[in-house]
């Protein structure tokens, strides 16, 4: 091969465009910029190699049960047991057996910006996927255990296919028409239930996003319900929204002062 420009080494590392010899040739190349490019090049190589065993590390669940002749795994988790306001929302997701998706991990651990590109492939990709929601209204009248478990129910139900097994994050979930079984840290050891969790987060920030243009003050868009400073603060000043949770002690206490 002629003498490539750093440019040219750069576009052939983006497209992995290099054979044998080719590298060979650039590992020897004494210039700065070549050596940089491929020493960067190689430690993505790693990173990709380290996901890739993380993703089959977390399909030890789902690969059980195919073995034992399951054919749709499902996972569900939930997002927003914890705000002040908003409903509570669970992600139920049938992945394909064969399936990756780099990066693939609990959303509590990933960036917005990851959530939303991977909720999208996510939903592209799915076997199936269903969402279950459980109205602020349906929290105060059932207690919030109660509700994340209807929301859960209710995203297996919006599947439109019967699984053959449940993961569940942390929860034991009765009345299901499969088999399934509840893992503690469920959305970071099971790829099923960790592609639910995106589902769910994503979607009940986009709708917390909504209602922030509905009521603007408690800064929903940025705290998703969360008791934070500007939210309590708001709180106070105006009283609770139709959206809060009024059997939750902070949002009672404030219709009370």
């Amino acid at each position: 091969m002629g003498k490539w420009t750093i440019a040219q080494v750069k576009e052939k590392l983006a497209g992995r465009q290099l054979d044998e010899h080719e590298w060979t040739a650039l590992k020897q190349d004494p210039r700065k910029g070549v050596q940089k490019l491929l020493l960067q090049y190689e430690r993505q190589l790693e990173k990709e190699k380290l996901l890739q065993v993380k993703y089959q590390e977390m399909m030890v669940f789902e690969q059980k049960q195919y073995e034992a002749g399951k054919q749709y795994v499902a996972g569900v988790d939930e997002a927003g047991r914890g705000p002040l306001a908003g409903p509570v929302v669970a992600g139920c997701v049938i992945l394909h057996k064969d399936y990756y998706l780099e990066g693939l991990n609990d959303s509590k651990q990933l960036s917005q910006e990851k959530r939303e590109m991977l909720f999208e492939r996510i939903t592209a990709d799915a076997l199936a996927y269903g969402i279950g929601e459980v109205t602020n209204e349906e929290i105060d009248r059932y207690n919030i255990y109660e509700a994340t478990k209807m929301a859960m129910r209710r995203a297996v139900n919006d599947l439109g296919i019967t699984p053959d097994h449940l993961l569940i994050d942390a929860v034991n979930l009765d009345g299901m028409p499969c088999t399934g079984e509840a893992l503690i840290k469920g959305d970071q050891r099971s790829v099923s239930i960790a592609a639910g969790s995106i589902v769910a987060k994503v979607t009940r920030d986009r709708m917390m996003a909504k209602i922030h243009e509905e009521f603007p003050m408690y800064d929903f868009q940025s705290n998703q319900g969360y008791g934070t400073s500007t939210h309590m603060k708001a709180l106070e000043q105006f009283g609770p929204s139709p959206y809060h949770r009024y059997s939750f002690s902070p949002v009672s206490a404030a219709i009370r002062s």
